[in-house]
């Protein structure tokens, strides 16, 4: 995998990878910016967000779950002194469907968190996970 930022102006830059898709990167005024993109760290928790979504919805689709909505949300906390690492994340899982088994869901974020989500195996033992999965029953 390769990416590459490309300095626009101020603190801009726009951001491409091997899929040739591209994302405007950009920071706050007040650190001297313009407000015109996401923030790296911001990509970071998109990042993991979307490692372990995709794998989850796979397990689920295998499992013949009917899912009708799907959504994960990452918070992200950081220290708050230089490098503002990241320290903690907590992953919400919220699923939709009709007859959803709980324990099927359970055990497709297991598996991603575990073995699958390459964002999320880089940054063990670095930072400090925890999950929450939340069912919704769809309407008819």
């Amino acid at each position: 995998m390769d990416a590459k930022v490309v300095w626009k102006s101020g603190l801009a830059f726009t951001g491409s990878a091997n899929s040739g898709f591209t994302v405007d990167l950009d920071s706050d005024v007040a650190v001297g910016g313009s407000d015109s993109g996401l923030r790296p760290m911001e990509l970071v928790a998109i990042g993991i967000a979307g490692c372990t979504a995709m794998d989850v919805i796979s397990i689920l689709q295998k499992k013949r779950q009917d899912v009708t909505a799907f959504e994960v949300k990452v918070t992200a906390q950081r220290a708050p002194e230089h490098p503002k690492r990241i320290t903690e994340v907590e992953i919400e899982y919220i699923v939709t469907g009709r007859n959803i088994d709980p324990a099927a869901v359970e055990r497709a974020v297991e598996l991603s968190e575990t073995k699958y989500c390459s964002a999320i195996a880089t940054m063990r033992g670095c930072v400090t996970f925890s999950r929450k999965i939340t069912l919704h029953e769809a309407q008819a």
